[in-house]
């Protein structure tokens, strides 16, 4: 299979004061196309900061990021931003839709930012949300929606630009367990069937039914990588 995301020991340091903070140390990760993988560990274990590097929001202390083939540190700023709106897609716990936008112009949004919108990408963002159960929304606004429709208009526009990495921070902290197993199912539905590289911070080990791989991650450290059913139904019965 295909590796979308690489790491090769990085880290990530930070100094204040006189004190040195290892927020990620040394980590390695490889992740396939249509692979979907939960990474989990305690508050302050670094699974943010983590995420943040793959997503090129924040820029390595040591190490390599590698998606896609392409080296994240080679890179100016200038190409990390061209780069991250194209092939990258991120989901917020938040879910930061435009308030004042529509369900269907929230997920066009992507498409006129990559210069994408045509009558067929139109078509596409449609085809999208009755997908995932929103053709009836598509004229509301986000106030006018429950947080597990607003989050899956979230997934919906994280995916229409067609990005190689699919990354989520804590997408259902925020709903009911019913809700939350919805919009982590169809994470796994839509990366496994568009051959997408996903990564979901979470906290609750619950939602990790879905995914095929777990990364846990404590104080910098990646302490395990679960990659077989039986590992993760093992974790998850721990709950």
């Amino acid at each position: 299979m295909t590796a979308i995301i690489e790491t090769h020991a990085v880290s990530k340091i930070y100094h204040s004061n006189n004190m040195t903070i290892t927020a990620v140390d040394r980590a390695e990760v490889s992740i396939n196309a249509g692979e979907f993988v939960g990474l989990v560990g305690p508050s302050g274990s670094g699974k943010t900061t983590m995420l943040a590097m793959l997503a090129a929001l924040l820029t390595p202390t040591e190490g390599q990021v590698i998606i896609d083939g392409q080296d994240l540190a080679g890179m100016s700023e200038a190409q990390r931003v061209d780069f991250r709106r194209s092939r990258i897609g991120f989901t917020f716990q938040a879910n930061n839709l435009v308030p004042y936008l529509t369900v269907l112009e929230n997920v066009e949004l992507m498409l006129r930012l990559n210069n994408l919108y045509t009558r067929t990408s139109r078509d596409k963002a449609r085809d999208l949300l009755k997908r995932l159960g929103l053709e009836d929304r598509i004229n509301n606004l986000p106030n006018q929606l429950s947080g597990g429709q607003r989050q899956r208009v979230a997934i919906a526009r994280s995916m229409i630009h067609d990005p190689s990495v699919i990354l989520a921070d804590e997408p259902t902290a925020s709903l009911d367990t019913q809700r939350a197993y919805q919009v982590t199912q169809d994470y796994s539905e839509l990366i496994h069937e568009n051959g997408k590289a996903g990564i979901m911070v979470t906290h609750d080990l619950r939602m990790c039914k879905y995914v095929d791989k777990i990364i846990q991650i404590e104080d910098g450290k990646i302490i395990s990588i679960l990659d077989t059913k039986p590992e993760i139904e093992a974790l998850i019965s721990c709950v």
